[in-house]
């Protein structure tokens, strides 16, 4: 799955064009190296967002092309 993809799918990112502007401005890495939206998501990869100040990191648990907003967060394992 597309990383913006999955970003809006999780709910980590609400709408998937700023899912989008964020991997564009480099602010999104996959495994420590900066990563395109385009790039591929699979279980085991690691995430980290810049939020200005604040840093999200996260493991990917799974895959979904959709999921409830209840289900979302069993998505993804924060560290």
């Amino acid at each position: 799955m597309r990383l913006d993809k999955y970003l809006k799918v999780s709910r980590l990112i609400k709408r998937r064009t700023v899912a989008n502007e964020a991997c564009d401005a480099g602010r999104v890495l996959v495994n420590d190296k900066p990563a395109k939206a385009s790039v591929s998501v699979k279980a085991g990869d690691i995430i980290e967002i810049q939020f200005g100040t604040r840093s999200v990191k996260v493991e990917v648990l799974s895959v979904a092309e959709t999921v409830k907003k209840d289900e979302a967060a069993e998505l993804y394992r924060y560290l």
